[in-house]
């Protein structure tokens, strides 16, 4: 059974529910109770450092994994009390992409068309779908474990949206892939996002600006912070400072002259080879960082400086991620 067969869900209604869940392995707990939904047409980055708990709640929200507490319901479907109905509506990426070495690609994704029931003009029609849509035509004919690990994370994202599910759990989808390959998939996420629910366990935090809707950090098991990314990155210190790359200049006479700008609270100096860049901090309650880069151009142009790049900082998604999850994880086992 394809999307197209099954009745339409409330647009504003969650697809994904994660209700209080928990998963301990004697006295270590991995995830620790958490909660939060996921509804059609977002695309749910979740993050977190090796060892937080990611892929272990993947792996109980898709049922693999039974969890010592709490459930998840996907699309109505209690995973715990209608596992069947439940992963009959996901697409399932796990770690790894584990799949049947000693098959062709082609092999495979009949093999996972007859496991979703899906027969005849159905499934040749599902399986080219997914193919066009990962572009493995070239290796249609290549058993499995001779391919390259791009390749083999392109079949496993095949396999996931060979039925059109309309959740989509991703552990790593990009992991392996090229910088073209990433792009053709991260394009291929946004395609399909509109009619999803989608959820990527990703430690690629470009990715979370490239593509996600909305980024929910997990540090030690519990959620440590949810929001858009660009909510998220107006938590970092970064949001509204400027940064000004110059060339061919005295940094010691540049870093005065710029404190002498109005409202400038601190001003950070990164030199790189024959360039430095400033990154000037505003005074809290000063004006936004429009006001601050016209003063910086300003004095720029007064004094001549040799300007290679000068912006306003929406924030950085990477510095909020480090001040979240700091606590040391060295020891826990990977999740």
């Amino acid at each position: 059974m394809t999307s197209e067969d099954r009745p339409a869900q409330e647009s504003g209604e969650p697809m994904i529910v994660i209700d209080g869940l928990a998963k301990r392995f004697g006295p270590f707990t991995a995830v620790d109770t958490i909660s939060f939904e996921v509804r059609r047409g977002e695309v749910l980055g979740f993050l977190g450092p090796n060892g937080a708990g990611k892929s272990t709640t993947m792996k109980m929200i898709t049922g693999f994994l039974a969890p010592s507490a709490g459930t998840a319901r996907i699309c109505g479907h209690d995973i715990i009390q209608s596992p069947l109905q439940a992963q009959r509506e996901i697409g399932y990426l796990p770690e790894g992409a584990p799949a049947y070495g000693d098959m062709t690609t082609r092999g495979f994704l009949a093999f996972i068309a007859r496991v979703r029931r899906l027969s005849g003009k159905e499934a040749s029609d599902a399986i080219e779908r997914a193919v066009e849509a990962t572009e493995l035509h070239s290796v249609l004919e290549q058993p499995i474990d001779t391919l390259s690990k791009g390749f083999r994370r392109r079949v496993g994202l095949a396999q996931a949206i060979l039925h059109n599910p309309p959740v989509l759990i991703m552990d790593e989808p990009t992991d392996g892939l090229d910088p073209n390959q990433k792009f053709e998939v991260r394009k291929l996420i946004g395609r399909m996002a509109k009619e999803k629910a989608i959820i990527i366990s990703t430690h690629i935090l470009e990715e979370v600006d490239a593509i996600c809707t909305r980024a929910l950090i997990i540090d030690r098991g519990r959620v440590v912070a949810d929001g858009t990314p660009g909510a998220l990155m107006a938590r970092s210190r970064y949001h509204n400072a400027v940064s000004l790359t110059l060339s061919g200049q005295s940094t010691v006479v540049i870093a005065d002259q710029l404190r002498n700008i109005p409202n400038i609270s601190s001003i950070e100096v990164l030199p790189r080879g024959e360039e430095t860049t400033f990154t000037l901090f505003p005074e809290a309650n000063s004006p936004d960082d429009t006001q601050l880069i016209d003063a910086v151009a300003r004095l720029a142009r007064e004094e001549g400086w040799h300007v290679r790049a000068l912006y306003g900082e929406p924030g950085r998604l990477d510095e909020v991620f480090r001040s979240l999850t700091r606590s040391d994880t060295a020891g826990r086992s990977a999740a």
